[in-house]
């Protein structure tokens, strides 16, 4: 078949045999999720853990049980190896993030302290957030419409980076490419728990690093990347 070449329709209907009933009802309730998501806003953490979890883990758990569908919330010996070759290749991002300016004055979104009886339940919250997060955007919209092939790891990252918008620049300008990322490699083994565990445990490394003194001087790394056209 040419590249430019009509593709295959089910039988008796236009619409091309990977856009299953299932694939066009995921699509069709992430909208009608990220419309409520825009209309519930919330700037309190344990508020948005709840909407969070309503919106992002409840219905579309709900919608796949129902169908007998997966979204990714499974471990597999794959899932491992991928998650562990994620996080390591994310995590220098977050400590090299947590001695720009930019973030440091952004981070932590949410009222903590390096206290443990602070930050420990500060950290449980970031990690179900992540969970909920990863559950939408690579579960349902990537993970859970796999049939469709990789062209599902492309469905959310427009979404995705539109959510990053007030953030600080260049996590805006990352949150793309990261979301594309992430869902290759939950795509590759099936299963979202890469990503879970590398946004989570990044976000709860953070928050921790930039609670703290930084690292290192940090107009290093402004030096360093004082070629971008974008303020760090």
């Amino acid at each position: 078949m040419g590249p430019f070449a009509r593709p295959k329709t089910v039988l008796g209907s236009a619409r091309p045999e990977w856009l299953s009933r299932w694939v066009l009802l995921s699509l069709g309730v992430g909208a009608v999720i990220l419309a409520v998501r825009l209309q519930w806003s919330t700037a309190v953490l344990s508020r948005r853990l709840v909407r969070d979890t309503v919106l992002f883990i409840a219905v579309p758990l709900g919608l796949g049980l129902s169908y007998g569908r997966s979204i990714g919330w499974t471990i597999n010996r794959q899932a491992i190896i991928n998650t562990l070759v994620l996080s390591a290749f994310v995590t220098p991002f977050y400590v090299v993030g947590s001695t720009l300016p930019t973030i440091r004055t952004f981070y932590p979104m949410w009222p903590t302290s390096t206290a443990l009886a602070d930050f420990l339940p500060h950290s449980l919250m970031l990690l179900l957030l992540a969970l909920a997060t990863e559950t939408y955007y690579r579960g349902l919209l990537c993970v859970g419409v796999r049939e469709i092939g990789v062209k599902s790891v492309f469905i959310s990252p427009v979404v995705y980076a539109l959510m990053h918008t007030g953030k600080p620049p260049i996590e805006l300008a990352l949150s793309g490419p990261t979301d594309v990322l992430f869902g290759a490699v939950d795509y590759h083994c099936g299963s979202i728990l890469p990503s879970v565990v590398a946004h989570g445990f990044g976000l709860v490394l953070l928050d921790w690093l930039v609670l703290n003194d930084p690292l290192w001087d940090p107009a290093v790394t402004v030096a360093a990347l004082e070629w971008l056209p974008l303020p760090v």
